[in-house]
């Protein structure tokens, strides 16, 4: 198994190019925005990475204890969801077939914590906008073939990073792991 390595930071030419390499996801068919999605979390991570940071530090200075809170209860919330999911099959199942689902309930807990602990201000701002960004940026950009190449070794498993190993724990790289061993093994009886 390759080591996990972060992806290069994408040129901003190639992040955010003109309306040209952007589209609305088609969605009637969730299956080929899903791979879309994944697509571009794998092969723009560095860039999200630093999005999320940049937003993080700002809302962090203005707002330090809340931003503390938050980050305590976001990251319980996450941690709590996924030794349910490894641990109760019912969770499991309904995390594999509902990935998007799961993922709201999770958010969704956080923030009635939040609410609880008077810091949703802060759980708005510094943890929901970058996520709003990059789930936009993630939907409409469109695949490059660099980027579909990236993809196809993340999930053949010759190059490992954080955001597949994210997406690993979430359930959401074993489909393409499954349709490239079928690919393969047919391959071989041929």
């Amino acid at each position: 198994m390759a080591k996990v390595e972060l992806t290069p930071l994408r040129s901003w030419d190639d992040f955010l190019p003109g309306s040209e390499r952007f589209a609305k996801p088609d969605f009637n068919d969730m299956a080929r925005w899903n791979n879309r999605v994944v697509s571009n979390l794998l092969y723009y991570q560095t860039n999200y990475l630093l999005l999320a940071v940049a937003v993080f530090l700002i809302v962090g200075f203005l707002n330090p204890l809340g931003m503390f809170t938050a980050m305590a209860v976001v990251t319980a919330v996450f941690l709590g969801s996924l030794w349910a999911g490894d641990n109760k099959v019912a969770i499991n199942n309904f995390k594999r077939q509902n990935p998007t689902l799961f993922m709201i309930l999770v958010m969704v807990a956080s923030y009635f914590v939040m609410c609880l602990l008077g810091s949703v201000t802060v759980f708005m701002t510094a943890i929901t906008l970058p996520l709003i960004l990059i789930s936009i940026h993630a939907s409409f950009r469109l695949r490059n073939m660099k980027n579909k190449l990236e993809n196809k070794m993340e999930c053949a498993g010759l190059k490992r990073s954080p955001m597949g190993l994210l997406l690993d724990a979430l359930g959401q790289q074993e489909e393409n792991i499954q349709k490239i061993q079928n690919f393969l093994e047919a391959k071989l009886k041929q």
